[in-house]
């Protein structure tokens, strides 16, 4: 699964090994030379010489040729060139031969030896590729943070043996907490300024004392999604592996960082298919429920208003708890009208009639409407003079007035004043419905507008809390605004304004 760092000679063998093995090969050259001595002229038996250095350097390394020259160069002087068993050189050609091959000698092992570095680092290079190429292809099927942190660590522990923690930045900015079973320790404080700063921060200091010496911040294509840090004081002490593996731990950084980007938008993806099926769903069951309550209630309103017709007349205490039961399955079917028509309007299929209407017409329309839930209240009506018409469907808007006027009327005290006023604005009109109750008194005024969500004022009132909900999805679709918020001197106050657009030319007719 990942790929281990390539085992040459070099590291097989210690420092002691490799030289007495130099010493070896130089010996086994001086045999060979020594039996060819005689029967060949002294320029080849320096070849041979030459094969064995070349022979060092690329399988022991460059310090281990540069002992083997110096030591064949000196057994081919004391060996060969006469007078033998002796360094002292009588005839200046054999000077000028030990010359040329100490040079030659010196420049076939460092050539060696670069040429066997490049090998390995070629091997290495290869092997990291593959690495993290196995990586890349890990992590393309990651769906989680767990799985993407196990991947990594695993990585890094096995390829670079970099011992390393993964942090996530929670939605608040900060770094999550670091897990007890960690394996390395973690100063916050620097994680968080990487986290910040989007940059990497290196602290040599806490070398051998197992906090990470490397912060690497993750960040994406909007935010910086987490840090990861790294211990590099475990690192092999060849030189260049720091620098090394922090390239490839910053190579690995990026990845991550790619796949967390995948994951976070594959969560949100899957978030908001959640939540939309889940709104189907509870649309589906209220859609479902208001249509199987809605016979019965009627029933139960047509059995009600039959017993004020039965003769002889009943009894006082019977007609009112008739008239109770009358008034309780109104408001149930009330209930379940909102139910039905909230299903309706987040199923997505209502359809804008829209008609160029004045105002004052669905205003007044409204008013007669709510006539009964108004009968204990003083409507206040303040409507300023030549309003355009507006482009709306008049039977929707007229259910958000009924929908503001039952609210204030539910919330206010008896003979208190509800206030309805129209005016109109540079590019809207704008009507307000306010009274004089408690107010909403939520944190959030743009909660009151969820489905089920009611201020926290008057919690024993008659309602689920769909009112607003149902009030905003026909302003949303008119393309207007609305807006709920206490007022300063007491009560509620909610006001939706409608755009302005181009009405038709009306002629006048002609007497």
């Amino acid at each position: 699964m990942i790929a281990s760092r390539s085992t040459t000679p070099l590291h097989r063998y210690s420092r002691p090994k490799r030289f007495g093995l130099t010493l070896l090969v130089c010996f086994g050259a001086t045999v060979i030379a020594q039996t060819l001595y005689g029967r060949v002229d002294s320029a080849n038996l320096a070849m041979i010489y030459l094969l064995a250095v070349l022979l060092v350097a690329a399988n022991l390394g460059r310090d281990a040729a540069i002992i083997a020259v110096l030591v064949c160069v000196g057994i081919f002087d004391f060996m060969f060139v006469p007078p033998r068993f002796s360094f002292v050189i009588k005839d200046f050609q054999y000077l000028i031969t030990l010359a040329v091959m100490l040079v030659t000698a010196l420049v076939i092992a460092q050539l060696a030896a670069s040429l066997r570095q490049q090998v390995r680092d070629a091997e290495q290079r290869e092997a990291n590729t593959q690495a993290l190429y196995d990586l890349t292809r890990e992590l393309a099927g990651t769906l989680t943070w767990d799985v993407l942190r196990g991947h990594v660590t695993a990585f890094l522990e096995g390829q670079l043996r970099i011992r390393s923690q993964m942090l996530r930045a929670e939605a608040s900015g900060e770094l999550e907490e670091t897990p007890q079973s960690a394996p390395i320790m973690i100063d916050r404080h620097l994680a968080q300024v990487a986290l910040k700063s989007r940059a990497i921060v290196r602290n040599d200091k806490d070398h051998g004392t197992g906090y990470a010496t490397v912060y690497l911040p993750l960040w994406g294509e909007s935010a910086t999604l987490g840090v990861l840090a790294l211990r590099l004081d475990e690192q092999p002490r060849e030189e260049g592996a720091p620098d090394e593996a922090l390239t490839i731990a910053q190579t690995v950084a990026s990845i991550v960082s790619v796949v967390l980007d995948r994951v976070r938008f594959a969560e949100a993806a899957q978030t908001a298919a959640i939540e939309t099926q889940t709104e189907r769903l509870r649309s589906s069951i209220l859609s479902a429920l208001s249509h199987d309550v809605r016979t019965p209630l009627t029933a139960m309103v047509g059995l009600a208003d039959s017993l004020f017709l039965v003769k002889p007349t009943l009894p006082a205490n019977a007609l009112d708890t008739a008239l109770a039961l009358r008034e309780q399955a109104d408001r149930l079917a009330g209930l379940v009208s909102n139910l039905l028509e909230m299903a309706r309007l987040n199923a997505g299929t209502v359809h804008l009639r829209l008609e160029w209407q004045p105002v004052e017409e669905v205003i007044g329309s409204s008013l007669k409407l709510m006539g009964a839930a108004l009968a204990r209240h003083t409507v206040k009506l303040s409507i300023e003079p030549d309003l355009p018409l507006l482009n709306i469907d008049a039977v929707l808007i007229e259910r958000v007035l009924c929908n503001l006027l039952d609210n204030a009327a539910k919330y206010s005290p008896d003979g208190s004043v509800i206030d309805l006023s129209v005016r109109r604005l540079e590019h809207a009109v704008e009507v307000t419905v306010a009274d004089r109750g408690p107010g909403f008194q939520a944190e959030n005024s743009a909660d009151l507008f969820r489905m089920f969500v009611r201020g926290s004022s008057k919690p024993t009132a008659f309602g689920a809390g769909l009112g607003l909900s149902i009030c905003k999805s026909i302003i949303d679709a008119h393309g207007g605004t609305i807006v709920a918020e206490d007022c300063d001197d007491g009560g509620a106050r909610v006001r939706f304004a409608i755009a302005l657009g181009t009405p038709p030319t009306i002629e006048e007719e002609i007497a």
